[in-house]
């Protein structure tokens, strides 16, 4: 860049000029003492901005505008931003910003701090509309910007602004929170952010709740706090894009949030209405841009109020999103960007909820969305076609993968309409060897969903063969970790017993991938990869298992039994059930593992804190009392297995009570003469307790005269498996006993 002097004039032409220009955004963020310069007059007090000629403060304004500008678009021109502290800078302007002021200058300050946000929050992520990637050390810098944003000093200059009469510095400040907060931490730190003057009555009102044990209702902390206080205000004004900026803000601040979604449900002293009620009747606003905010922030109210009581989700309420988005589908007339949110909308509405999934499905929401994701992928698969491709284009398909992935995920129903009567798994396919690494990752989300249903393995799958595709997108060393993820966990399906392609699939590597895998530095990766060995052990036969254990090594196997990690823990007892599915196996545990090793691993596992860990201990231990008699002595010689089991079973969930019980059965039925061990032990107590079910709560005491709350609630199967030990114990004759 040849600038040097800045003018008004100057400025206008560069900001024009970077404008949908990204050499142009490339060049000016190549050239540091002009991103100084400009971030400078930006900072610093009109008399110390050197070279610069013109109004003062139009010269600060044009500024703001040019770095708001070339915030986007380009990572060169982001970080050389960050490193010239451009945030830094807009902070600092606008903590010292003098009454006298022009409103332009502080609107025009506010914007700039929005975009530049927003840009850094998107390389942090999690990406709000999508998957995307970004240059590593450009994130680690981003990471620490977006850290400093949400630090306490700098939210005292930019929050206090939602009071700011400017309603343009308003919407800024509102879209800053709807497009930066994306972490818990952050959004407790502007949840509970109050200005002064609060604060001190806030203190005042907890010290009045010391005394009188209550805190009075229209305190900021019964509201969800100062920020949406004012943003449920910003609601009721008439202004569309205020509201539009205070809906994506809350639904940034309700998002995985019980507390401020509760809030949000409940009536308010100073509002007609429920503040969530206000939000459902924007979503029939005359602007599209305030239906589909409005139906986003309903859906995150809605699912984070339900969280932490599976089941009570508020459906009628849900209803009114549902409607905005099947109208959304339904037109010709709407925007790819509009299509977009709304599958993102949709996408946090019914994610992980299988009556959800259920209603939209039936509602022909489904439909629409395959219908959609068919009409934009061509399958004849081109150069041209991928180079020509819009952006929007390739965004809309990535969303429409991604939500027919999760209304698919847990209805077989479901899945054989989407791949049988709405035929999708060519739309998959094609889109599995796509470029764009957001469409890959989408595709094997959406056939990872699709392959939970046996049928569509050993038919559509099997039949297309993109199973094969999808296990080479699985095996390529060089593809985008989060691809290779989502590949594996397809795989973990198709690995599965009734799975025509396992065979295949161990022939052609499966396992030294897997082991590549499971030496990953990301969790959630070597858990994937233990869950994939585990289902290829399910009903597996002798030449499988030991291949299994060749690769995986007994040693290794045990370590990850006492991981640090609750996850890798259950994979590993997952391993070793499987094992022992038939005699066989448990002869090959028990000639691999010596028995002290064993034994200390049983009760690590029973002991543990995680029900999935010791429903699988349960199990393998199950499989175990169905060896040989020398098998089953062993679980006697250990008699910290069999206090172990008494307390898993005083403490553990039916789905793990259950295997215990028929543990003992199994034991019992064998030797007979076991009953005197099983009564020290408090197993036989224990097993009456639950004979006497009731909808409630039992008590039994263990042998060190610890009370044990037995919770018997609908727990009918393991009351039936008790008696029928019981039963085998009472009318065993002296003779058994001798």
């Amino acid at each position: 860049m040849t600038v040097r002097t800045i003018t008004t004039t100057t400025l206008k032409t560069l900001k024009n000029s970077v404008i949908g220009n990204p050499a142009a955004k490339l060049a000016l963020a190549q050239d540091s003492a002009l991103i100084h310069l400009l971030v400078n007059c930006v900072k610093h007090s009109p008399t110390s901005c050197a070279d610069t000629q013109g109004s003062h403060h139009d010269i600060r304004i044009e500024s703001a505008h040019v770095i708001a500008s070339i915030s986007y678009g380009s990572e060169v021109a982001l970080t050389s931003l960050i490193r010239a502290n451009a945030l830094h800078a807009f902070l600092f302007a606008l903590s010292n910003m003098k009454p006298h002021d022009p409103v332009q200058l502080k609107s025009a300050l506010a914007r700039g701090l929005r975009v530049l946000s927003t840009a850094i929050a998107e390389v942090v992520g999690p990406s709000q509309l999508g998957l995307r990637t970004w240059n590593p050390d450009l994130r680690s810098e981003a990471k620490v910007a977006l850290s400093y944003l949400f630090e306490f000093d700098c939210l005292n200059i930019f929050l206090p602004l939602l009071a700011d009469p400017s309603s343009q510095t308003n919407i800024a400040i509102a879209q800053l929170i709807s497009t930066t907060v994306r972490s818990e931490a952050h959004r407790n730190a502007v949840v509970e952010w109050l200005p002064p003057a609060e604060r001190s009555k806030e203190i005042k009102a907890r010290r009045g709740w010391e005394k009188m044990e209550m805190v009075n209702s229209s305190s900021p902390a019964k509201q969800g706090g100062w920020v949406v206080r004012l943003l449920v205000n910003f609601l009721q004004k008439k202004d569309t894009k205020l509201q539009e900026a205070a809906l994506g803000a809350i639904s940034s601040l309700a998002t995985e949030n019980t507390v401020v979604a509760t809030t949000l449900t409940r009536a308010w002293p100073d509002t007609v209405d429920t503040p969530l009620n206000i939000v459902l009747n924007l979503t029939k606003s005359r602007s599209t841009d305030v239906q589909l905010t409005a139906s986003l922030c309903a859906a995150h109210i809605l699912r984070a109020n339900a969280s932490h009581h599976p089941g009570s989700i508020d459906y009628s309420a849900s209803l009114n999103v549902i409607h905005v988005v099947n109208r959304v589908f339904s037109s010709s007339s709407e925007t790819p960007q509009n299509k977009i949110k709304t599958c993102y909308t949709l996408y946090h509405l019914v994610k992980d909820d299988r009556d959800l999934c259920r209603e939209v499905y039936e509602r022909g929401t489904l439909e629409k969305v395959v219908l959609l994701a068919k009409h934009i992928t061509p399958l004849e698969r081109t150069s041209e076609w991928e180079e020509d491709e819009p952006e929007s284009t390739l965004a809309l398909r990535e969303a429409t993968l991604t939500v027919i992935a999760a209304i698919s995920l847990f209805d077989n129903n479901i899945r054989r309409e989407v791949a049988d009567d709405l035929h999708i798994i060519p739309t998959i396919q094609v889109s599995l060897s796509h470029k764009n690494i957001g469409i890959r990752h989408a595709a094997c989300t959406c056939l990872r969903a699709l392959s939970r249903a046996v049928s569509i393995i050993r038919t559509n799958i099997v039949d297309s063969k993109i199973g094969m595709e999808v296990f080479a997108i699985f095996k390529k060393e060089d593809e985008d970790p989060r691809v290779t993820y989502a590949a594996l966990n397809t795989v973990c399906n198709l690995v599965n017993d009734f799975s025509p392609l396992r065979p295949k699939l161990l022939d052609q590597g499966l396992l030294a991938r897997l082991m590549q895998l499971l030496a990953s530095d990301d969790i959630n990766m070597r858990v994937g990869a233990l869950w994939a060995m585990k289902n290829t052990l399910r009903k597996s036969d002798p030449s499988i298992r030991q291949t299994v254990m060749t690769h995986l090594c007994w040693p290794r196997l045990l370590v990850l039994c006492n991981d640090s990690n609750i996850e890798i823990q259950e994979q590993a007892m997952g391993i070793l059930r499987n094992l022992t599915e038939d005699e066989e196996g448990v002869d090959y545990v028990f000639e691999s593992i010596d028995k002290e090793t064993l034994a200390n691993c049983i009760t690590s596992g029973l002991e543990s804190s995680s029900e999935d860990v010791t429903h699988h201990t349960a199990c393998f231990l199950a499989n175990i009392a169905n060896g040989s008699r020398e098998q089953q002595d062993f679980i006697f010689a250990h008699t910290h297995i069999i206090h172990a089991m008494h307390d898993c079973m005083t403490d553990a969930k039916s789905d793990t009570r259950c295997p215990l019980i028929s543990c003992i059965f199994s034991l019992v039925q064998s030797n007979i003469r076991r009953k005197h061990e099983l009564t020290e032990a408090g197993i036989t107590s224990t097993l009456r307790h639950m004979c006497d079910w009731t909808a409630g709560v039992s008590i039994s005491m263990s042998p060190g005269g610890r009370h044990h709350r037995i919770h018997v609630d609908d727990d009918k199967e393991a009351a039936k498996l008790a008696r029928s030990v019981l039963d085998l114990l009472e009318h065993s004759t002296i003779g058994d006993l001798l």
